[in-house]
């Protein structure tokens, strides 16, 4: 008899994973479910707005070409995103070879830390309120993660990675100018790489937010830098997956050797889409106009109805709190047939607020308004 030569035991990576935080609201979302007049959903910033007839006629003009496409993308969705990042948000100095598309920015965060080399021994920063999918991707390559703020709470570590989000999600804070000059010099000093996620870069009601790319801010030299894009939240184009990466050459180009092996190839109708949208300032502009109109209608109805609304400077969110324990707040608006989320979902220090989401119909808003009323 042939003997049976052992093997480790199979690691199944979901099994290190959180719970997925929306499952835990399934009774909340029951009871709000239940009001006499139905629910009105404020919790996941999913666009509900059309797309604009220009980026569907660009997707429409590419459905007819048979072949593959490539992971880096065509030369005109990398030239568009170099010039929207430099007409947009001042960036300068950036090769449009250092820029790479990604199938929506959630995936590209998922596998960053693995497609960057990272493994067990290295040390992933995050925001302490933060994004739940930077913790996810540090996981999934079995690298620690560490919650931090502030520099000092840093000590003398040296981690691999670490993130920004500015504008951030869920708390709509933003990160000026200097405080992202320091966190530069300091990664620099150390070796560590940033990756800033942007996506809500588009939508500030507040004041300015900058690029990690600024020159403001890393002087033009976008070495151990990458900013992290999507149009999701600026174009509507959540169903599209249509997010890319740019800055350092180096880690680009690192990126692309990973991704190109892995088939991760945005397809060719969406990336005609997303040069298009990348052209075109007006319908954004749009856009950010339609959701400054729903947050001056649900902002006062918050306050009015005793709630303190922190940061929010920017962003689809409203971060709210009055302070008592992020799930009875839940209960409270679920009470009323509204559906927010507990700030306990992005970290144990948003465990008093709650994000409420401005991606909604006028009409959903205005009666989210009323019932707080």
């Amino acid at each position: 008899m042939t003997p049976v030569v052992s093997r480790p035991e199979r690691r199944p990576p979901g099994r290190a994973l959180p719970v997925f935080p929306w499952d835990t609201l399934a009774e909340a979302r029951s009871v709000a479910t239940a009001h006499p007049d139905g629910l009105v959903d404020l919790t996941v910033g999913t666009p509900v707005d059309p797309v604009a007839p220009l980026i569907r006629e660009a997707l429409a003009a590419g459905s007819a070409e048979p072949g593959y496409p490539t992971t880096i993308g065509t030369a005109e969705l990398r030239l568009a995103a170099a010039d929207a990042l430099h007409r947009r948000y001042g960036v300068t100095g950036l090769d449009p070879g250092a820029i790479l598309p990604a199938i929506g920015t959630k995936e590209l965060i998922a596998g960053l830390p693995a497609q960057l080399g990272l493994g067990p021994g290295h040390t992933v920063v995050v925001p302490e309120v933060a994004y739940p999918t930077y913790e996810v991707g540090a996981l999934l390559a079995g690298a620690t993660v560490v919650r931090a703020d502030s520099l000092t709470q840093l000590g003398p570590s040296s981690p691999t990675l670490l993130y920004l989000n500015s504008p951030s999600n869920p708390s709509g804070r933003v990160l000026g100018v200097d405080h992202l000059r320091k966190v530069v010099g300091w990664a620099r000093d150390r070796g560590v790489i940033v990756a800033s996620d942007e996506c809500y870069l588009g939508l500030v009601w507040e004041g300015e937010a900058p690029s990690v790319l600024d020159p403001r801010v890393c002087d033009g030299d976008h070495t151990g830098l990458l900013a992290l894009h999507s149009l999701s939240k600026t174009s509507n184009l959540a169903s599209y997956r249509a997010g890319f990466v740019a800055g350092d050459p180096s880690l680009v180009a690192e990126l692309l050797a990973v991704r190109k092996h892995a088939g991760l190839m945005m397809p060719l109708p969406v990336q005609n889409a997303m040069t298009a949208a990348l052209r075109d300032d007006a319908h954004e502009a749009e856009q950010r106009e339609r959701y400054r109109a729903r947050r001056e209608l649900l902002l006062p109805a918050v306050q009015d109805a005793g709630f303190r609304v922190d940061d929010s400077q920017a962003g689809l969110y409203l971060w709210a709190t009055r302070d008592e324990p992020c799930r009875e707040t839940v209960d409270w608006f679920a009470a009323r047939g509204v559906l927010v989320a507990p700030g306990e979902f992005y970290g144990s220090a948003g465990a008093r607020h709650v994000r409420i989401a401005l991606t909604a119909t006028d009409a959903t808003v205005a009666e989210a308004v009323r019932r707080l009323a």
